[in-house]
């Protein structure tokens, strides 16, 4: 359904901490680095393309109001995981505590944070 999802940072070196410790937990690592050339870090896994980059026009980037990125998780304690890692990298818990969520469609477990420069990400599970 898409090619990549790309987020703003005013801090590369930041960003990277805090997307190597998240997608750490997933097994994933950087796809490329160059946060004095081009201003980017890009991440790979599965098919999907995530990249995080100093904005183009100059300005200070900023996240999105009312957006959120998910990433698939296999398992509830991967969520965990992925949550516990992220707050230590410098993240912030955000919505309520990770866990299970009842929905029409049945039931999801998941977990919010706030990158270091305030995009929203979500890990998801969805339960049998």
């Amino acid at each position: 359904m898409f090619s990549h999802i790309t987020v703003g940072s005013n801090d590369l070196h930041k960003a990277k901490t805090f997307y190597d410790a998240v997608f750490g937990t997933m097994g994933v690592e950087p796809l490329m680095f160059d946060p004095d050339g081009a201003g980017r870090l890009a991440y790979a896994h599965k098919g999907a393309n995530f990249m995080i980059c100093t904005p183009i026009d100059g300005k200070e980037a900023c996240h999105a109001n009312g957006g959120t990125i998910g990433f698939g998780m296999e398992t509830p304690e991967a969520v965990d995981n992925w949550h516990e890692a992220g707050v230590a990298a410098g993240g912030t818990s955000i919505e309520n505590p990770p866990g299970v969520r009842e929905f029409p469609f049945g039931k999801l477990y998941l977990a919010y944070l706030r990158d270091p420069d305030g995009n929203k990400l979500c890990a998801l599970h969805a339960m049998a």
